[in-house]
């Protein structure tokens, strides 16, 4: 055991998001592929001898009780060491913004198992980390390995793909007054397109087959950059005028090479050559999302997901 450990948090885009269909459980079947990005939040993790788990954050309308998946994941760690005794102060230094489409909530889980596992010296492997994460959240495997990776089934099944040669940049946005329900999300794509799901594995098989030789994939570059298809942003932004303004200032930056919304949204981003072009980009147009009411990052790829930080 160790008396303190800090973990970063980041959070991810979707470069590709396909409803396939529904499964047999209920849940919708998907084809992603999902992206790290250095937007990051930070978990500082203490023990402590009174066998509780702790959560404060800076961020005040943020629960911080069980519903929180940075203490659900912490209890789940907790019941499977047997050392019911164990305890931690945990303080989130929030950055990702809530109810966005970005996983932050499942980042931040993720980043409670890491921290805890090596805080409490329990000696899971990484790839038990994520195996455990799946039974909390579908996103929360994809967080702990991060990079950039293909995720099927509910999300949790995850095959990684080759690592970017030339990390493009992204400008990121969200109206901070709006947040979309994802379990409403995909109601609505059910209701909307559920006719044209498809239906069984061999139906679902093949088209992972198609997305995992997609040229844009071997691997990630700027001369061919992902064409950003997001089944939900089909039926999100008809119904959400934020994020169809949203992607309208986007696509009016210069040099930008793809838009699209994240996830479930609202939050949406644009891909630029690299950092130093969507910063020019942003700088250009700047007042235009402030006027608009967004809240507006640039940001880089990254390769690696949940980390701890020396």
């Amino acid at each position: 055991m160790t008396a303190s450990v800090r973990v970063t948090a980041p959070a991810k885009i979707n470069l590709h998001l396909e409803v396939l269909g529904l499964r047999d459980d209920g849940f919708h079947e998907l084809a992603m592929v999902m992206q790290t990005i250095d937007l990051v939040d930070v978990l500082t993790c203490e023990n402590t001898s009174d066998g509780l788990i702790h959560l404060s954050c800076d961020v005040e309308d943020l629960s911080t009780g069980h519903d929180n998946l940075i203490v659900r994941a912490a209890e789940c760690l907790r019941s499977r060491s047997g050392f019911n005794e164990l305890g931690a102060a945990i303080h989130l230094t929030k950055r990702i913004p809530i109810g966005a489409g970005l996983a932050g909530g499942s980042s931040n889980g993720a980043a409670a198992l890491v921290a805890l596992n090596t805080l409490w010296g329990l000696g899971h492997s990484r790839k038990s980390l994520e195996s455990m994460s799946a039974e909390l959240g579908s996103d929360m495997p994809f967080c702990i390995a991060g990079g950039t990776q293909l995720c099927f089934g509910r999300g949790e099944v995850l095959e990684a793909c080759p690592s970017s040669v030339a990390p493009m940049g992204v400008v990121l946005v969200k109206d901070p007054s709006v947040s979309v329900s994802t379990p409403w999300a995909y109601g609505e794509c059910k209701r909307q397109r559920g006719d044209s799901y498809l239906s069984g594995e061999s139906a679902f098989e093949q088209r992972r087959q198609r997305l995992r030789y997609a040229d844009w994939l071997r691997p990630l570059r700027s001369d061919l950059p992902p064409p950003l298809q997001n089944d939900l942003q089909m039926v999100v932004a008809p119904q959400i005028p934020s994020v169809r303004t949203a992607l309208e200032l986007l696509s009016s930056l210069p040099g930008q090479l793809r838009v699209a919304m994240s996830g479930s949204g609202p939050s949406c981003f644009a891909l630029f050559v690299d950092r130093d072009a969507a910063d020019r980009a942003l700088d250009h147009q700047r007042r235009e999302f402030v006027q608009a009411g967004f809240e507006v990052w640039t940001c880089s790829l990254q390769a690696e997901g949940v980390k701890l930080a020396l």
